[in-house]
C-alpha cells in the first residue's frame, strides 16, 4: 500500500469498515490494521493533504442540504416575523398569506446558496479537522472541540448571505432592495465589505458550540444504534439532536437578527444589544425564546431529512 494509501486508511478507516462490514471479524481486523499503519511515520504535508475522502464528506453535506431549504424555507420566514416583530405565529402566517407567494420565497437565493455551502463546510471541515486533530494528538475531546470551533469559522465565511437573507426578509426593506444582488451591490457600495459581516460574534459562538453540541450527540446515538441504524431512524436522531441544538443557542439567532436589521452606523456591542432586547422585551429572558416552538419544528424536520439524507449519500459515494 502506498504512503497516500496508508495514510486515507488511517484517517478514514470507518469508511474501509463499510465495504468491510460484511465479514466477520471485519472490524477487528480492520482496528488491526489501523493500528499497523498508525506505526508508520507519515508527514505533516501529507496530513494536511486534502484528499478525495474530503471532496466526498462535501459533496455529502451539499447534497443533504439541497432538499431541506425549499421545504423550510416558509416556516423561517414566519419565525423571523415572529422575532422581528414578537408578534404571533398565526399573525405572522397572515402578514405572509396577505403578501402573497410571490413575496413568500423572496430571499430564497441567500439561504439556498449559503445553507448547501455551509452544511458542505459543516460536515467536510468537521470531519477532516478531527481526524487530523486525533492523528496528531491522541486527544479525541480536544480534536472534537477544535474542528467543530473550526468548522463554525469556516461556516461565518459565508455570512454576507445570510446578512442579505435577513434584509430581504424585513418588510421595513421590501421598497428599498430588489432582489439579493441589489441587496448586496448596495451594502458594498455605501458602506463597504464590514457591513456584510454586521453580527459576526454571535455567529462564531452559535457555529462553534453548536456544531459541538451536535457532532458529540450523534457521535453517541452512532455507538448506541451499533450498526442498526435505517433511514427512519437516522431521521429521528437527526430530528431530535437538530432540534435540541437549535433551541439551546436559538437566543444568539435572535442577537443575531437585531444586530443585523440595521444598516450603515456604528457596530453594536454583543452585550449592548442583548441588554437592549431585555429591556424591550419586559425584562423577560423566556421572550429571547419567542418563536422557538416553529424554530423546533424546522429544525426538528430540516436536520432529520440532513442526517438521514448525509448518512445515505455517505453509503453510496463512499464505495
Amino acid at each position: 500500500m502506498s504512503l497516500q494509501g496508508n495514510f486515507e486508511f488511517l484517517i478514514f478507516p470507518s469508511v474501509a469498515a463499510i465495504s468491510n462490514s460484511s465479514s466477520p471479524g471485519a472490524s477487528k481486523d480492520s482496528e488491526k490494521d489501523v493500528n499497523a499503519t498508525a506505526q508508520e511515520k507519515i508527514p505533516l504535508s501529507s496530513i494536511m493533504k486534502i484528499t478525495s475522502h474530503d471532496a466526498r464528506e462535501f459533496a455529502c453535506g451539499w447534497g443533504a442540504a439541497v432538499i431541506n431549504v425549499t421545504v423550510t424555507y416558509p416556516i423561517n420566514k414566519i419565525i423571523f416575523r415572529q422575532i422581528l416583530e414578537g408578534v404571533p405565529a398565526g399573525a405572522a402566517a397572515k402578514q405572509l398569506s396577505e403578501e402573497g407567494v410571490r413575496l413568500l420565497y423572496r430571499g430564497i437565493l441567500p439561504p439556498l446558496c449559503q445553507k448547501t455551502l455551509s452544511l458542505s463546510i459543516m460536515f467536510g471541515v468537521y470531519e477532516g479537522s478531527r481526524k487530523r486533530i486525533y492523528l496528531l494528538t491522541k486527544n479525541a475531546g480536544l480534536s472534537k472541540f477544535l474542528a467543530a470551533n473550526i468548522a463554525g469559522t469556516a461556516e461565518a465565511i459565508l455570512m454576507p448571505l445570510e446578512r442579505v437573507q435577513t434584509l430581504l426578509q424585513d418588510w421595513r426593506y421590501h421598497e428599498k432592495f430588489r432582489n439579493t444582488s441589489h441587496a448586496f451591490r448596495h451594502l458594498l457600495r455605501h458602506h463597504g465589505i464590514p457591513e456584510c459581516y454586521r453580527g459576526l460574534f454571535p455567529i462564531l459562538v452559535r457555529n462553534g458550540l453548536s456544531n459541538l453540541m451536535f457532532f458529540s450527540l450523534r457521535d453517541h446515538s452512532k455507538t448506541l444504534m451499533a450498526g442498526r441504524d435505517t433511514l427512519f431512524t437516522n431521521f429521528v436522531c437527526g430530528a431530535l439532536i437538530g432540534g435540541l441544538t437549535s433551541t439551546v443557542f436559538y437566543p444568539m439567532n435572535v442577537i443575531k437578527i437585531h444586530m443585523q436589521t440595521k444598516v450603515g452606523g456604528d457596530f453594536e456591542k454583543f452585550w449592548g444589544v442583548v441588554k437592549e432586547i431585555y429591556v424591550s422585551r419586559d425584562k423577560s429572558i423566556a421572550h429571547f425564546y419567542k418563536g422557538v416552538h416553529l424554530n423546533y419544528m424546522r429544525s426538528f424536520i430540516s436536520w432529520g431529512v440532513i442526517n438521514a439524507a448525509y448518512d445515505f449519500l455517505k453509503k453510496i459515494i463512499f464505495v
